[in-house]
């Protein structure tokens, strides 16, 4: 990690910049694939799947035979492991269906919204260097609480032509049935476009590499919702002396295993914290399966050294880390001064990894600096709210003049007429 001691405010946004990456290099050749699964269906997923998966696939679609039979293929412990993290997840999520009041504005004019669940949606879960079967549940769970309708899961193929079996055990667990061995850009142009095979959903889900992020770019371009812009996986650690060098360590790995492009920003109140972690970090770096990818994004990660807590909080807020973990001494009051950050893990004891898998919060959170104006996935994310409102004669009249004068200022006089039409008919009855 790069180390860097009280740099100056003007030096902030230079330090802060995430790992370059210019996705107008790709979006030509995403672009074509897109094309291509648009125009020929079927034939342009099992032609990608052989040119990108190398494999041959002879069917796209996972039968329920093979879904009932992962739950053989899955130890008990890791079924185990899933169905209470599930059994969490749904808690949490759970509480965030509230039912919308009515609300009279003024006597007589009665407003209220109600959500729905948007009726198709997509979920792709990575499958290429860790199978995140645990996405599976952090929006199949969502999105079943909000009451879609049709819930379609694409995931890479393995080598043999197979899905991981705790994907598919996930995926029955939460109760969704449509699945398909796609993978890459190819899926994202399915579920967008629907094939012979892949019916068409309105908003897709789900991480992805950079070529899944560009295809989710572009497809949203041309009216297909997602869920978020997303990058690669981050973490932010705040420490000072009452933090556990090993835990820090710990937590900056969790992420930096992820691949060679996610970065961890350190931020502490001394540099001797930096070199205790630093320290930590080579030795647990040894034991990593994973070491290969950690080492890349340590490389162009950051330790910031800033001495006063209040230039820390700031620093953290123009980071807009997608996961921020504050091992510090008040932790609880600090994280009531973030205002920018995905998800915040309070205290030595609340390690990143327990949001990943188990705690109950969504994992799928924004990067890249996107927690400045985005929140992560949750129950909302699944539904859209249709406002209502209902007038009694009485109320028409109440609010009448409001409404013809603001129209006939904007110079539209149908709208004044609509109003005024039938509060003549109301006064005729009188």
């Amino acid at each position: 990690m790069q180390v860097f001691e009280e740099p100056i405010k003007q030096d902030w946004e230079a330090l802060l910049k995430r790992p370059n990456f210019d996705a107008a290099l790709l979006l030509p050749k995403v672009q074509t694939i897109l094309d291509a699964v648009s125009k020929e269906g079927d034939t342009a997923l099992f032609r990608f799947s052989a040119e990108f998966d190398k494999v041959n696939l002879q069917t796209i679609a996972i039968d329920a035979s093979a879904i009932s039979q992962a739950d053989q293929l899955v130890s008990a412990a890791l079924k185990t492991a899933i169905q209470s993290a599930k059994v969490n997840i749904e808690i949490f999520h759970q509480a965030q269906l509230k039912k919308e009041e009515k609300i009279e504005t003024m006597p007589g004019v009665w407003c209220w919204r109600k959500a729905v669940g948007i009726e198709k949606v997509g979920i792709y879960i990575p499958g290429g260097t860790a199978p995140l079967f645990s996405t599976v549940l952090m929006l199949g769970i969502p999105a079943k609480l909000a009451g879609c309708k049709e819930v379609i899961l694409c995931t890479p193929p393995r080598a043999d032509g197979t899905v991981d079996p705790a994907i598919l055990y996930a995926a029955n667990l939460v109760g969704i049935q449509k699945i398909f061995t796609i993978g890459g850009v190819q899926a994202i142009a399915a579920m967008a476009y629907g094939t012979e095979s892949v019916p068409q959903v309105y908003k897709i889900f789900g991480p992805g590499n950079q070529y899944v992020t560009a295809a989710k770019q572009l497809i949203q371009q041309q009216g297909v919702a997602i869920d978020m812009p997303a990058g690669p996986s981050e973490v932010c650690v705040y420490a000072d002396e009452t933090a556990v060098p090993a835990f820090v360590a710990a937590d900056l790995l969790s992420q930096a295993e992820h691949g060679v492009d996610s970065q961890v920003l350190l931020i502490a109140n001394s540099k001797a914290i930096v070199d205790q972690v630093q320290s930590e970090l080579e030795k647990q770096l040894v034991e990593l399966p994973r070491q290969a990818f950690a080492i890349k994004a340590l490389d162009h990660s950051k330790a910031i050294v800033v001495a006063q807590r209040e230039d820390a909080i700031q620093l953290i807020n123009a980071y807009a880390p997608e996961h921020l973990i504050l091992s510090i001494d008040n932790a609880l009051v600090v994280a009531e001064k973030i205002i920018n950050a995905g998800s915040v893990f309070i205290g030595n004891y609340s390690p990143e990894s327990v949001g990943d898998y188990a705690s109950g919060t969504n994992h799928t959170l924004p990067t890249n600096g996107h927690a400045k104006a985005y929140s992560g996935v949750s129950v909302d994310s699944f539904v859209k709210k249709i406002t209502f409102q209902q007038l009694t004669e009485t109320g028409l009249k109440n609010i009448a003049q409001t409404v013809i004068h603001m129209a006939e200022g904007e110079q539209l006089v149908a709208h004044a007429q609509a109003v005024a039409i039938r509060v003549k008919e109301i006064e005729s009855k009188m």
